[in-house]
């Protein structure tokens, strides 16, 4: 995937990793483990990968996410204390293609386990459109030609198929614990399998299946439950629209009844909300769950994609 990227400075995320911030699990067992927590240590790239090494790992795990609460995950420059946490830690659990800097850092450690949540499902290659075909673009060529989308934790089923994966590779590494990796992976996996059939019901019936976001993180959802997601900005957050893609997405959502353009928490909604107003369409939230803040409708994975599927069920029209 060939995109643009701001980055936050090494030493500004060296400063916030010093504070402690990104650590998620506080409990104590007499596991041993190589980062002197007397747990299982794994260092997570972003809160999706944190979630599940939370979930899965339970009390024997002491997890710290790489990504700082409210810090766009694309933009992240590994530290040098980062690097120095990875040599210490029992596993690293990240999404290859999705955080350049923490590839090549965690190509470069020493660290035994390496858990790359790409490679625990299938990748895709998706664009601007992700989806069926809507009914503007007959005519039209897309201007992004997209890449492999690493976004598949926003899809109930792929993320399952990840979780499972995450779990095998805990119970080889900390073999005293298999027991109980193996239980609360079996449990995170329904869990997810019953939001599954929530969205699956949620958006049977609606008046469209076109609905409108900042950057295409919900293709594989789209493609999971027959909807049509047209992004304003392709797989790259940061990259700006043409003015021929503007109007394009204009009369796209006459020609399909779309309602609303979602925007997300941790980038900027301008372009979103200058779409909308042109078009006279309304804005909602739509959140790629790539980080938990004081904005999220939520305070975890699952609260927050319950809070997608309403806000998806509104601008849809369900009947």
């Amino acid at each position: 995937m060939n995109v643009r990227r701001h980055h936050i400075s090494a030493a500004a995320v060296a400063a916030a990793t010093a504070l402690g911030l990104g650590t998620l699990s506080a409990c104590s067992t007499d596991s041993a483990a190589a980062g002197g927590s007397g747990r299982f240590d794994v260092v997570a790239s972003f809160y999706p990968m944190a979630f599940l090494a939370e979930r899965i790992g339970g009390d024997h795990v002491k997890v710290t996410s790489l990504t700082e609460p409210g810090q766009e995950p694309h933009d992240l420059e590994i530290s040098a204390q980062q690097r120095t946490q990875l040599e210490k830690s029992d596993a690293a659990l990240y999404l290859k293609g999705l955080q350049p800097s923490v590839d090549e850092a965690v190509t470069q450690s020493g660290i035994k386990t390496k858990i790359d949540a790409a490679t625990l499902t299938t990748l895709e290659e998706h664009g601007s459109e992700v989806g069926g075909h809507a009914a503007e673009h007959d005519e039209h060529e897309h201007e992004e030609a997209g890449g492999k989308d690493p976004h598949i934790w926003l899809d109930p089923v792929k993320y399952a198929e990840v979780a499972e994966g995450v779990g095998k590779a805990f119970e080889k590494a900390d073999p005293d614990h298999a027991a109980d990796y193996r239980k609360n992976t079996a449990d995170l996996v329904a869990e997810l399998g019953t939001l599954n059939t929530e969205f699956k019901n949620g958006l049977a019936a609606t008046r469209t299946k076109v609905f409108i976001t900042t950057h295409a993180a919900f293709g594989y959802l789209a493609e999971r439950y027959g909807l049509t997601e047209e992004a304003i900005s392709g797989l790259d957050p940061e990259s700006e629209p043409s003015a021929a893609r503007v109007k394009e997405l204009e009369k796209m959502a006459k020609a399909d009844g779309v309602t609303t353009v979602f925007y997300e928490t941790l980038v900027s909604d301008k372009t979103a909300k200058t779409i909308a107003g042109d078009a006279n369409l309304r804005t909602d939230v739509l959140d790629p769950i790539e980080g938990i803040t004081e904005k999220s409708r939520g305070t975890d994975y699952f609260a927050v994609q319950k809070a997608n599927l309403k806000a998806l069920r509104t601008a849809l029209g369900t009947t």
